[in-house]
């Protein structure tokens, strides 16, 4: 399977995300929008769209003109009915792309938090593995409606669409699944002056945090990463045809 993963920022990484798609042999081709504005040409050469988190809003159009031809790239995919996963900023940007309003600024989150399951969340897929409430990292400032047609798969108080479906298997989560242990590490090292900004205190008690909070959430962020890669429906190759004798 070919995966096309679209990089809004530097040093965003895959983590819990890069483990379920090695796991299923998948080939993932990066978009770093971020450093040159180019995505995929089309939807045919791969099989999923990965759209991941940024600094930016989903409505900054200005400065990161791409955007919108982002928000009609991810609703292509969703249409032909292949595999599409938006984190953070991404599912921002699903939402858009399937009419829904962005909220800039009305739903501040940092670090590990408990989010609810919907009783829609329980028996769907991508969620049916981590029970009616699990740990999860997250990162953002926006939030969004829910698009007509979609269906909530998890809450929290801050944001109440943290999770949502449409169709078979285009999903948007506002948590940051695939950031586990290592990924937040990183983070913490890159960007220590904005995290100090947001959360004062948080770098001084990571470790603290961390040790209550990062096992847990590093397995719920697996079991989401193993359930979407497992909605990934690969294109068939065509058997080349045989020569006559």
């Amino acid at each position: 399977m070919r995966v096309a993963v679209v990089e809004n920022m530097r040093n965003t990484g895959l983590g819990a995300l890069a483990t379920a798609l090695d796991e299923a042999g998948a080939e993932i081709e990066w978009f770093r929008v971020w450093r040159d504005g180019i995505l995929p040409s089309d939807i045919a050469s791969h099989d999923a769209l990965v759209v991941l988190g940024g600094e930016q809003s989903a409505l900054d159009d200005e400065t990161h003109p791409y955007l919108p031809e982002l928000a009609r790239l991810a609703r292509r995919f969703g249409d032909a009915g292949k595999a599409v996963l938006g984190i953070c900023l991404g599912s921002q940007i699903l939402a858009r792309a399937y009419g829904a309003d962005n909220h800039l600024g009305t739903a501040r989150e940092f670090g590990w938090h408990r989010i609810g399951v919907t009783d829609e969340g329980r028996i769907d897929p991508l969620l049916s593995a981590v029970g009616g409430e699990f740990t999860i990292f997250e990162w953002h400032a926006d939030t969004f409606s829910l698009p007509e047609g979609a269906v909530r798969l998890a809450t929290s108080a801050v944001a109440e669409n943290q999770a949502f479906r449409i169709g078979r298997a285009v999903y948007g989560t506002q948590f940051h699944f695939e950031a586990d242990m290592r990924v937040v590490e990183e983070w913490k090292a890159d960007f220590p002056d904005t995290i100090a900004r947001i959360a004062p205190g948080w770098l001084e008690n990571h470790a603290i945090l961390a040790a209550e909070h990062g096992a847990a959430a590093d397995a719920a962020g697996l079991a989401i990463a193993r359930a979407w890669v497992e909605l990934i429906e690969p294109q068939e190759v065509g058997l080349p045809s045989q020569l006559s004798a």
